[in-house]
């Protein structure tokens, strides 16, 4: 079982966190190219077309969340489910630049019209994506809008990711790692250090800035070099387990 130091932040303040990032995401948008969005991105086999037609169709998806949760009514994130949500993005790759960045601003624009009328009683409400409830559909969205437009490559990586993203991906993602190890997490920039599998197993230390753990973590390159270390000898990071 995972230990670590669990940071509850209240489903405003992960608001708040959110319209920041949709901020910091349009920004970005006006210096799209047609040559550029044809460009690898971080994720293989995808361009930077496919990944922001994939943040446009989540963005939509769980904005469709809260919409639904407020009346009292489950459906669906995605219509058709897994094979549309894919077709969708292989269609929506096709588009130009300013094509996509008109969609991306359009998708932000219905989330943060969504997500602003939730009411403090409101965050314990079911949806259905994940079985959970309008607070779990709001960090997935946060998680989603920040790492994917990382994944992105338009000028934000995991480098520029906030420090509570950070925090909130090193206690989210502790199910990555593997039963049999006693991995400690330590941040060079003063987070507490994260524990996380079975202290009785052999011992990993992995050390460096707050947003390179949180990068590893969640399976993107750290922008700087990690540090680990198994008792007496530096060593190669250990393999994670799938997302939670």
């Amino acid at each position: 079982m995972a230990k670590t130091t669990e940071r509850t932040m209240t489903a405003e303040a992960v608001r708040a966190e959110v319209g920041a990032g949709q901020e910091r995401l349009r920004a970005l948008l006006p210096a799209l190219t047609d040559d550029g969005v044809r460009e690898p991105s971080e994720l293989p086999g995808w361009s930077r077309a496919h990944v922001l037609s994939h943040i446009e169709g989540v963005a939509l998806a769980l904005a469709r969340q809260a919409r639904y949760g407020l009346r009292g009514e489950l459906i669906e994130p995605y219509d058709g489910g897994r094979p549309a949500r894919a077709a969708a993005i292989e269609a929506g790759a096709l588009r130009d630049a300013a094509a996509l960045g008109d969609a991306v601003r359009a998708a932000l624009a219905e989330a943060s019209a969504a997500w602003a009328v939730v009411g403090p009683a409101d965050w314990s409400r079911p949806v259905r994506h994940r079985n959970g409830d309008l607070r779990s559909a709001l960090l997935a969205w946060w998680r989603e809008l920040e790492i994917h437009a990382a994944d992105a490559r338009i000028g934000y990586g995991p480098q520029d990711w906030p420090r509570e993203l950070c925090r909130h991906l090193l206690d989210y993602l502790a199910p990555r790692v593997p039963a049999d190890l006693h991995l400690v997490l330590t941040d060079t920039d003063g987070t507490p250090v994260r524990r996380y599998g079975c202290v009785d197993a052999p011992r990993v230390t992995v050390c460096g800035p707050v947003t390179d753990l949180a990068a590893w973590l969640a399976g993107r390159r750290p922008h700087h070099p990690l540090d680990c270390r198994r008792p007496g000898a530096p060593a190669p990071l250990p393999e994670l387990l799938d997302w939670p």
